[in-house]
């Protein structure tokens, strides 16, 4: 299939220059080979995703420098300066895994003459910014985090059930289980094993039974 996609002639100069003509079809197939393995890795980690009901951006507007940070929910669309932001989907990861925030979202523009024009569909990812950024000549917009709660109220209709996370780091304790306290030491006793206070005399140990001359 590769093959067709290249000119004779261009491979052969390609075999007389670089020699690296025959091992096209190994490294693509080495490549899949890999690709296979990612996928396979992905679809065993894609249960470790949290969903948060909101992503948090940051946007900046480039003519007065001025940034601010904004909550949205999923699915609800928020305008800053011109652009509309929609996030989609929001994930983290368990805290006993790496540390991984990204959503997936949605940016569109208002033009000087009322007209929406979608400018950016894709990923975002809270450790790279750059890696998908928003290319608009005035506003630059990206995610930064992803939250289970907000001191803005969800949009009317807003299922927050969805996004429940019951029992998630909790311990699991047995039926009956009651945290115990650990004892108080009493005034002037000392901790078994404890370096004694500079400046102090340890107390001296006294036998209870003392043997009679």
């Amino acid at each position: 299939m590769l093959r067709a996609h290249l000119r004779p002639g261009r491979r052969r100069e390609r075999t007389r220059k670089t020699g690296m003509t025959v091992r096209v079809g190994r490294s693509f197939g080495f490549a899949a080979c890999l690709l296979s393995v990612a996928a396979a890795a992905g679809a065993a980690s894609a249960d470790d995703k949290i969903p948060n009901p909101i992503a948090v951006f940051s946007g900046l507007d480039k003519i007065t420098g001025r940034i601010i940070s904004f909550d949205v929910y999923i699915d609800e669309t928020v305008q800053f300066g011109a652009l509309r932001v929609t996030p989609r989907v929001c994930y983290t990861r368990p805290m006993t895994e790496a540390s991984r925030t990204d959503g997936f979202v949605e940016v569109d523009e208002i033009t000087l003459d009322n007209q929406i024009q979608r400018i950016f569909t894709g990923w975002m990812f809270a450790a790279s910014p750059g890696l998908n950024a928003v290319d608009h000549a005035i506003y630059d917009v990206w995610l930064t985090d992803c939250r289970l709660a907000s001191d803005v109220p969800p949009p009317e209709g807003f299922d927050m059930a969805k996004y429940a996370q019951e029992g998630l780091g909790v311990i699991e304790r047995p039926e009956g289980w009651q945290p115990v306290p650990l004892p108080r030491p009493a005034v002037g006793a000392t901790v078994p094993g404890a370096a004694p206070v500079e400046g102090e005399t340890p107390p001296v140990e006294t036998p209870s039974d003392v043997p009679e001359d």
